[in-house]
């Protein structure tokens, strides 16, 4: 047979029905394995690792965040990366630690100009870099108009409030006593309680983008359970904040009770029921990876047990937090992960799912090996933070600590509590673990003095005797 011939009979054979039906199939086959997911991504405020019934809370349930672990994946040894706000929300929209930029530094003063360069790719700006809508629902807190905002930084829309934290029914900023409510780079005013005016804008995000052909990445950012310390029923609360004449009323240090902080987590847990009830009814559920977690360790009346500590500090319980992925028929369901992760992680995550390009300078890793039966690669996990001094790394089971100008060794393994301090026992473990932290820290920008100390002192290590 001849060329001319045998091109001709492949061309015949290639434009019969059958072979053209067996092309559509192999063309739709791939397509569907290779399409883009959607990315819902939840986070709580100052929400402690114990804080939902699934991680151990004994006085209130929370059913529906119950039934998304059950339904996909529950880590026990996810890390902040950071133990307060605005640092580690760097860290998630960047994918590297946060002292790499100077508005990672701690929390930032309101009265600079400090914020995420919009220079900075992100996690939303390289996603839409591949077809993806882009929103931002909830808490921004890394810069001030004009010159940084969500729209800057990779958003196509943003309804919510830019400083650390707002009363849940006045809407008035904790620093500034101003409004602090936007669509896009406008103020705006509604009419209701916080956490549910997030989940009906959320919802009405879903549904538009239900209507389109592009894959969409929905950043969902709760103030709950932050301060101040109302629950859906506790308007009058907000009314004697609002004449208080106290600096800082917002701040709440009077206020607040165990039965407060659990209506505001279950209305938490209630308003993301209603979003994952949307994402269902827009047959949206299958092709949509929801994963949940915290910004930093708990507060005053979070339960962080069997860790110590809380917001501000590297105790276990300031910087250790609840995380659920559930991607059905990608990430297994009712699994326990115990491999230590950060929040910088989930940049390359999301981007791999996407089939984005992961850029070689994140610090974070990409963490799908877990979900696909295979390990990651061991590491030093680090950490600072300003106030007291604070210094730490994890390696494998380890941990070294520095606070208030003691230094310790835990094995988290054995003593979960961080009461033991090993570093007289285990001498060369602790002085690999010092090294490294000086090595990293050399990488980073230095603390900066202008920082504030958010007014935390440590009262769980600071006052105890030791080297």
């Amino acid at each position: 047979m001849n060329r001319r011939h045998l091109i001709l009979n492949l061309a015949g054979a290639a434009f019969s029905p059958d072979a053209f039906s067996h092309t559509q199939n192999k063309t739709a086959l791939a397509r569907k394995k290779t399409r883009q997911p959607n990315v819902v991504f939840i986070l709580a405020d100052d929400l402690g690792y114990a804080d939902l019934s699934c991680y151990g809370r004994r006085d209130y349930q929370t059913p529906v965040l119950d039934r998304l672990a059950l339904q996909g994946s529950r880590f026990v040894s996810a890390y902040s990366n950071s133990p307060v706000c605005s640092a580690t929300r760097t860290a998630l929209i960047t994918g590297r630690y946060q002292y790499r930029f100077p508005i990672g530094l701690e929390e930032p003063l309101t009265t600079r100009d400090i914020g995420l360069s919009p220079d900075v790719d992100t996690l939303p700006s390289l996603l839409r870099d591949v077809g993806y809508d882009t929103a931002l629902i909830g808490k921004w807190h890394l810069g001030e108009l004009p010159n940084f905002s969500p729209l800057k930084s990779g958003y196509n829309q943003f309804w919510g409030f830019r400083g650390g934290g707002i009363d849940y029914f006045t809407h008035v900023g904790a620093r500034t006593g101003k409004r602090d409510l936007w669509d896009g780079d406008h103020p705006t005013e509604a009419n209701g309680y916080l956490t549910t005016l997030l989940a009906d804008r959320a919802i009405k995000l879903i549904n538009n983008f239900s209507k389109r052909p592009a894959p969409f990445f929905l950043s969902l950012h709760f103030s709950a359970p932050h301060w101040p310390w109302e629950g859906p029923e506790d308007q009058a609360e907000a009314t004697r904040l609002a004449n208080s004449n106290q600096p800082n009323s917002l701040s709440h240090f009077d206020g607040g009770s165990l039965k407060t902080y659990a209506r505001m987590v279950r209305s938490l847990d209630t308003e993301i029921g209603r979003v994952l009830a949307a994402l269902e009814r827009q047959n949206l559920t299958e092709n949509t990876v929801v994963i949940f977690s915290s910004d930093n360790g708990g507060e005053r009346f979070s339960d962080t047990w069997p860790f110590s500590g809380r917001k501000s500090e590297l105790l276990e319980g300031g910087i250790r937090i609840p995380a659920i992925v559930r991607w059905p028929n990608r990430v297994k369901s009712e699994k326990v992960i115990d491999t230590p992760i950060l929040s910088m992680d989930w940049m390359p995550t999301i981007l791999r799912a996407a089939n984005a390009p992961i850029p070689a300078s994140l610090d974070g890793v990409d963490i799908s090996p877990i979900f696909e039966n295979r390990g990651l690669e061991e590491r030093t996990l680090f950490w600072r933070y300003r106030n007291l001094g604070q210094e730490a790394a994890r390696r494998g089971n380890f941990k070294y600590l520095k606070i208030a100008g003691n230094s310790f060794l835990f094995d988290l393994k054995t003593d979960p509590l961080e009461r033991a301090n090993l570093k007289l026992l285990f001498p060369e473990t602790f002085r690999a673990l010092v090294d490294q932290y000086e090595t990293w820290n050399k990488t980073m920008l230095p603390e900066d003095s202008a920082a504030t100390s958010m007014g935390f002192r440590s009262f769980q290590i600071a006052d105890r005797p030791g080297p």
